[in-house]
C-alpha cells in the first residue's frame, strides 16, 4: 500500500511536538493565549463611544451652574468686604470725632467749681480764706482729672537741666549749687504718656566769673 505524502510530512511533526519537553509545551500555550488577549486590549479604545449630544449639553448646563455660582459667591465676598470697610471708616472717625470726650467729661466739674469760686469772689462780703479754700479744692481736682489721663507734671527744681525736657530761660552764677542746675521754676512742664508736651520753663545756674 502506498502511503499518503501528507501523513509522511505530518509525522515528523507529531514526533517532534511529542519530543518537546513539557515546559516548552506550555511555553508555546502561554504565547498562543497572549496573542489574543493583546488583540482585545488594542480594540478596546475602538470600544469606546463618544459622549452623546444630549450629554454634552448636560455637561456644558452644570459647568455653566458651577460658573454662576462661584460669580455670586464672589460678589457676595464683595459686599461684605466693602461694608467692613465702611464700618471700620466709621468707627474710625467717630473715634477722632469723640476721642477726647471722656476727657471733656471729667474737666467739666473743674469748670463748675471755678465758676462758683469766681461768683463767691464778685460778692462783697466773701470770706477770702474761704475762696483761697475752695480755689486749692478746685486745684486739687484739676490734678486728680490730669492723673487720672496719664497727665503727669514736670518740675525740675533743683535737677540738673535737661535740655529734652526743659527749656532755659535764663542763666543765674550761683556758687552754692552745681553749674546747670535748675535754681526755678518759672512754668512747670506736662507730658502726656510719657510724651512731652510742654517743657518746663526754668532758670539755670552757671558758675560765677573768677570762682
Amino acid at each position: 500500500m502506498e502511503k499518503d505524502p501528507q501523513q509522511e510530512t505530518e509525522a515528523p511533526e507529531i514526533e517532534a511536538l511529542e519530543k518537546q519537553t513539557p515546559q516548552a509545551q506550555t511555553s508555546r500555550a502561554a504565547e498562543a493565549d497572549v496573542q489574543p488577549a493583546e488583540e482585545s486590549v488594542e480594540a478596546a479604545p475602538e470600544a469606546d463611544a463618544e459622549p452623546s449630544r444630549e450629554e454634552l449639553a448636560a455637561m456644558l448646563e452644570e459647568a455653566r451652574s458651577q460658573a454662576e455660582e462661584n460669580r455670586s459667591q464672589v460678589m457676595r465676598a464683595r459686599a461684605d468686604l466693602e461694608n467692613l470697610r465702611r464700618r471700620q471708616q466709621k468707627e474710625l472717625e467717630n473715634a477722632h470725632k469723640f476721642a477726647l470726650e471722656r476727657f471733656v467729661e471729667a474737666l467739666l466739674p473743674v469748670k463748675d467749681s471755678m465758676e462758683l469760686g469766681l461768683s463767691a469772689a464778685a460778692d462783697e462780703s466773701a470770706d477770702v480764706p474761704k475762696l483761697r479754700e475752695g480755689t486749692e479744692l478746685t486745684l486739687k481736682l484739676l490734678g486728680d482729672v490730669m492723673e487720672k489721663f496719664n497727665v503727669v507734671e514736670v518740675n525740675p527744681e533743683g535737677a540738673r537741666f535737661n535740655p529734652e525736657w526743659h527749656q532755659a530761660m535764663s542763666m543765674q552764677p550761683r556758687d552754692d549749687v552745681p553749674p546747670n542746675t535748675v535754681v526755678t521754676v518759672v512754668q512747670k512742664g506736662y507730658t502726656l504718656n510719657g510724651r512731652l508736651v510742654r517743657p518746663a520753663m526754668v532758670m539755670v545756674s552757671q558758675q560765677p566769673e573768677g570762682s
